[in-house]
């Protein structure tokens, strides 16, 4: 359920578009439940929605202004757990919708790329969320990004793919599912092969991994397993901890038991 009026919401939307942002920027920070554990996703989403009403709308470019605008709030003027940082959030999530543009979608991209690639992880997360609004709209070029962040990005862009495809109502599309679980394999090789374990950005990449696989995994679990196997075999510390947080979430350990086993006993464990 949405978290405000939808009404209210409408109301400041339309000062945003027509000009005014402020009564929009005082109006999210006063929903925003930070400083606090857990901000107002129901409000980010509630919001995305209605941005995504506006795409193919005569105040599309309007609506742009306003979730990238939203979205360039920085670390320096809103740091975790300041109300300004879910202004930032929901200005990443929002920028998704511009994404069946084309002509926009260079700019959304760059939005979600900095998300991504952000010191806070609310934006880390808003990245991912942000991925998994733009690939219905636009999945070919979705995918094409994703591919090459996996291939050659940063460990923060590597993490936004891994995250952004483990959304199980999307993995319910047989072939996208695949290809979330060879984008993973793509991440998993350059993620074992890496030099430097202690940068931070790897160890981000690493939290994220010990979840994602499942999702993916559990969305094709013949490949999936087959990949785990191989994974196991190689004996690295790091994929070890990959495999043995994911071969302990319910959606593997209760659906495949005897899939989970044999890759436990690979591991010696």
């Amino acid at each position: 359920m949405p978290r405000v009026d939808p009404a209210e919401l409408a109301g400041v939307l339309a000062a945003a578009l027509g000009g005014d942002a402020g009564p929009l920027r005082s109006f999210l920070a006063a929903h925003s439940h930070l400083p606090g554990p857990r901000g107002n996703l129901e409000l980010a989403w509630q919001f995305a929605d209605a941005m995504r009403g506006l795409a193919t709308s005569d105040a599309a470019d309007a609506a742009w202004h306003v979730a990238a605008g939203l979205a360039s709030i920085g670390a320096d003027e809103a740091p975790v757990d300041d109300p300004g940082e879910f202004l930032a959030f929901c200005g990443t999530v929002a920028s998704a919708a511009l994404a069946a543009d084309s002509a926009r979608r260079p700019a959304v991209w760059e939005v979600i790329r900095r998300a991504a690639e952000d010191p806070r992880w609310r934006l880390r997360e808003a990245a991912a969320q942000a991925i998994q609004r733009a690939l219905p709209l636009d999945p070919d070029g979705t995918q094409a990004v994703l591919t090459g962040w996996a291939r050659d990005g940063s460990w923060l862009r590597c993490r936004a793919v891994v995250a952004g495809l483990a959304d199980p109502p999307l993995l319910q599309d047989e072939a996208l599912a695949a290809e979330a679980l060879a984008l993973h394999e793509v991440v998993l090789a350059r993620f074992a092969s890496a030099p430097d374990r202690h940068d931070p950005g790897y160890r981000v990449l690493r939290q994220g991994l010990g979840y994602t696989l499942s999702v993916v995994v559990a969305a094709a679990p013949d490949p999936g397993f087959a990949l785990l196997r191989g994974l196991a075999e190689k004996n690295d510390r790091d994929l070890a901890w990959v495999l043995r947080s994911n071969l302990g979430k319910g959606r593997l350990a209760r659906a495949h038991p005897a899939e989970v086993e044999a890759v436990r006993s690979l591991m010696g464990s």
